[in-house]
C-alpha cells in the first residue's frame, strides 16, 4: 500500500492536516480544540464509576451519551478560559511556523 504524497510543510504534530501559514484565528481554534480534547480525556475517569440506574438515573441512554456530555463540558471549560493549555500550544505552533521548512 503506497502512502499518499504529503508536502513537507503540511506536517504539524499538533494537527497533521494543518498547513504552514495558518491565520492566528485558525491556530487559536486548533489550539483550543487540542485543549478541549485533553480536558475531555482527563474528565472521563471521573465519570467511569457513576451508576446510571436508580430513580433519577438515565440508564443505558445516559451511559451511551456520557462521552458527548463530557466533550461538551470540556469545550465549555475551554470557552471560559480553560487551564491555559491552548495558550502554550498556540505559542509552540507560532514557533514552529517561524522555523524554516
Amino acid at each position: 500500500m503506497d502512502a499518499l504524497p504529503v508536502a513537507a510543510d503540511a506536517l504539524n504534530p499538533i494537527n497533521p492536516t494543518a498547513k504552514r501559514g495558518q491565520s492566528p484565528e485558525q491556530m487559536r481554534e486548533t489550539a483550543q480544540a487540542f485543549e478541549a480534547s485533553f480536558l475531555s480525556q482527563m474528565l472521563k475517569p471521573m465519570f467511569e464509576g457513576l451508576e446510571t440506574d436508580g430513580a433519577f438515573g438515565g440508564g443505558e441512554a445516559e451511559s451511551t451519551w456520557r462521552s458527548f456530555l463530557i466533550d461538551a463540558m470540556a469545550k465549555q471549560a475551554v470557552k471560559t478560559g480553560g487551564i491555559g493549555l491552548s495558550d502554550t500550544v498556540m505559542s509552540e505552533m507560532l514557533k514552529m511556523q517561524e522555523q524554516p521548512a
